[in-house]
């Protein structure tokens, strides 16, 4: 492979990583503070991607057409705490787990019976232009795609570790009772754990959407399925595994399709995720197996 190829295909793999990266922390967010696995982030991500679409479709500027998916998919995720997680909180794990998977189901019936099942389509010139670096091209989305899930990722750590909100869903996350005990609010904390798994979904899905300029109701199934991958090679419940973890599985499925052919991708994606599990199973950024520490 030439260097220019190669470089070719870094861009390809971080930018594919960058929105793997975002979807895992939602899921990672989420899973860390509450400690179910919300199997509607993946939907949350394809009804962001839909919105943003939509907007671009009828003319809107590119920064509304993110912030409009970002807003739905968050507003979404407070539906889906208010009906499928609050009144099971208490209930084993598995039942409120069992609640976002219906959710999901009726998310994607939702956006099959408004867009259709087939997928929309952009014309190729109608999203930026592609720069020339010698004999590397790159699309002015890639950097985009690159640039927005940077600021993102900079805006949660921000959030996270530096503001009183921050220092809350730590807490909540550490230990709820003990949480409530310092006068936090875990009710109002969970909720907004969810509102922020929910923002971080749609601004994904807009991106990859209009990125690739298509999307079909089925985009969040393995695209979802991919950034579980990277939360568990990353480590499940800590969040910051997945900035590793994303680029890492978006450059080796850009490789093995060069290399290998599109047939074989998700092998080695999940072939990789299993042997994370194998031989490190509280991930690449987990602590010791017995680390029981903080999870945000």
């Amino acid at each position: 492979m030439s260097g220019a190829l190669l470089l070719q295909q870094v861009v390809n793999g971080l930018t594919l990583g960058a929105v793997y990266t975002l979807i895992a922390l939602s899921f990672s967010l989420v899973m860390g503070i509450l400690g179910i696995l919300n199997l509607a982030i993946a939907e949350l991500f394809m009804i962001g991607g839909y919105v943003g679409f939509t907007l671009i479709m009828a003319g809107a500027p590119l920064p509304v057409a993110i912030i409009g998916g970002m807003v739905v998919a968050a507003a979404v995720s407070v539906v889906i705490e208010k009906i499928g997680y609050e009144p099971l909180r208490d209930a084993p794990a598995i039942t409120p787990m069992l609640s976002t998977l219906g959710f999901s189901i009726i998310l994607q019936n939702i956006a099959t019976n408004l867009w259709g099942s087939d997928p929309l389509q952009l014309p190729d010139d109608r999203l930026g232009s592609r720069i020339a670096l010698g004999e590397v091209s790159i699309g002015t989305m890639q950097l985009l795609v690159i640039g927005a899930s940077i600021f993102l990722v900079a805006a949660l750590a921000f959030i996270i570790q530096r503001t009183t909100l921050g220092r809350a869903l730590r807490a909540v996350a550490e230990n709820r009772d003990v949480a409530r005990l310092l006068g936090v609010r875990a009710n109002h904390i969970l909720l907004i754990a969810f509102i922020l798994s929910g923002v971080m979904a749609g601004a994904a899905g807009v991106l990859i959407s209009l990125h690739y300029a298509a999307i079909t109701p089925y985009i969040g199934v393995e695209t979802g399925l991919k950034a579980i991958a990277v939360m568990v090679v990353g480590g499940v419940t800590r969040t910051w595994g997945a900035l590793l973890a994303g680029p890492l599985i978006g450059l080796a499925e850009v490789a093995t399709i060069s290399y290998g052919g599109s047939q074989i991708r998700d092998f080695v994606v999940y072939g990789l995720m299993i042997l994370i599990l194998l031989v490190r199973p509280q991930g690449l950024l987990g602590g010791a197996r017995s680390d029981h520490g903080p999870r945000v």
